[in-house]
This record gives structure tokens, sequence and C-alpha cells, in this order.
């Protein structure tokens, strides 16, 4: 019997990211063709790949990019802080440039990959929800929170349905006490996807994408019609960091805040 796919043709930008390389083989039980994209090399073409490589800065080769696509999951761009011109150029100018290539191409699914540090200036006393203004804590974060405005316009003006993900820490292990309240395993973010992409509705959703940690700073409700439900835990690494008590500095805006050692980082311009 033929197996049926989901999905003809997904296409996954910034997959010669880390997150990308983790999904390239995971996500193609969703589709006929899983179309690759990066600036960097991704190597050659595996069975059922594409592989494009394409600056999202570049409008036209973005228009060509999605000729043929279904769905897509939005990974790429610069994902840490960096300078401005830079982050203008992948994050701002890139996603803009995608989403009208998106409409023009008639898709009507994507997974925009954002970031927790579009509220990074919540404390971590705070319980945030989808529905409290953002706070970046970066030149990053604020892409981020353009990114998540585009996709709600296109949403309004064109009926483009996206789910914002506002990714915690999704890594093999925590490697900070912060990544305990914010790890995020590959297997909950790769139900996370299954569950954006294969739900009926999805609107324009804001969510967060965390496991079932002990430690919690984001409210998913406004999302809960994906369906996800996490299924890991950073309890497992409690060895790591055994001392998850203590309160926040009066000084350290690192441990205040949740951003963490984003705070600190920027804003940088050449």
């Amino acid at each position: 019997m033929t197996q049926i796919t989901p999905f003809k043709r997904i296409l996954m930008t910034g997959a010669a990211g880390g997150l990308g390389k983790v999904l390239r083989d995971r996500i193609k039980p969703w589709a006929t063709i899983v179309r690759l994209s990066d600036l960097a090399d991704m190597g050659e073409a595996r069975d059922g790949e594409e592989v494009v490589r394409c600056d999202l800065s570049d409008k036209a080769a973005v228009l060509a990019l999605m000729e043929g696509v279904d769905a897509v999951l939005h990974f790429g761009g610069i994902s840490t802080e960096a300078h401005f011109d830079d982050i203008m150029q992948a994050n701002i100018l890139g996603v803009a440039n995608l989403y009208e290539a998106i409409h023009k191409a008639g898709v009507k699914r994507v997974v925009f990959a954002s970031s927790n540090h579009a509220v990074g200036y919540y404390k971590t006393t705070d319980m945030v929800d989808a529905s409290m203004p953002t706070r970046p804590d970066s030149m990053y974060g604020v892409s981020k929170c353009f990114g998540e405005s585009l996709s709600r316009y296109y949403y309004d003006r064109f009926g483009i349905e996206t789910v914002c993900l506002r990714i915690g820490s999704s890594f093999p292990a925590p490697i900070n006490k912060r990544m305990m309240t914010t790890y995020f395993s590959y297997d909950d973010l790769v139900e996370c996807l299954r569950c954006c992409l294969f739900a009926p509705r999805v609107g324009h959703t804001i969510a967060f994408g965390v496991s079932d940690n002990d430690g919690k700073w984001w409210d998913n409700r406004f999302a809960a019609h994906l369906g996800f439900k996490a299924k890991d835990s950073s309890t497992k690494f409690n060895d790591l960091f055994p001392d998850t008590s203590e309160f926040p500095a009066a000084d350290d805006i690192t441990t205040i805040y949740q951003g963490g050692k984003f705070l600190l980082d920027g804003p940088k311009y050449r």
C-alpha cells in the first residue's frame, strides 16, 4: 500500500542551523518532498529532499524558493544577538520577503520559529501568556516581535495561518540553571511542530515552545487548540544544577529577567 503523506512539499528554512539539522530527518514523514534552504552549505540532497541555497534578503530568490510549497517551517535567519544591520537583512527583510512569497504562492500554513526573547524583559517571577505585550530583550528579540506582527498582518489581510512558536532552549540538555526552566527537548519540539502543521485550524497563534519542566514562566492556554502535550521535562537533569532555590541577586539582571544573558549582549551597531 502506498503511504499517504499530509503534504506534497514542506519548505524548511534554516536547514543548516542547529535545529535545522535536528529536524531534517524527523520531518520527512510529513511530506513527499522536504525542500531545505539556507545560506550556508547543507550538503547533498538525500532521498525525498530538495536542497536550495537562498539568501532570504534576496526577494527574487525567495519568490522562486516558494514555488510548489504547501507549508513552511521558518527557522532561517540569525538566532542570537548580532549587529543590527545583519539582523535587519536576515530577520526583518528576510521574513518580509518570505511572507510576501508565501502569499503569492498561496501557502496557507506557516510555523514561524519565534523566540522566548520576544518577552525576555519580563521578570522570572512573572507568568507570561500570549495576550501580554511583547517585551524584547535584544535586537534579536525585536526581530522576532516584528515577525510575529508581520505574520498577524498576513493572517488578517490574506488568511495565511501562522503559529509563532516562541522556542525556549532546545538542546540535548540544559547547559545552565536558566535552561532548567526554558528546556524544550528535541522530541517535544518535533511533536509540537507536528501539531502546529496538522491542527485543523490555527488562525494566528502564539505558542511557547517548552517542555513540562518544574519551573514555569509561560502559560500556553491560548495555544491549547494545537493539541500539543509535552512529554519531557528538565527534571531528569536535576543533578546538573542541584540548587534551584536561590533568589535572584538584586543587581543581576540576567537572573531577574527571563532573557538571561541576552540582556547584556546588545544593542550592537557598526
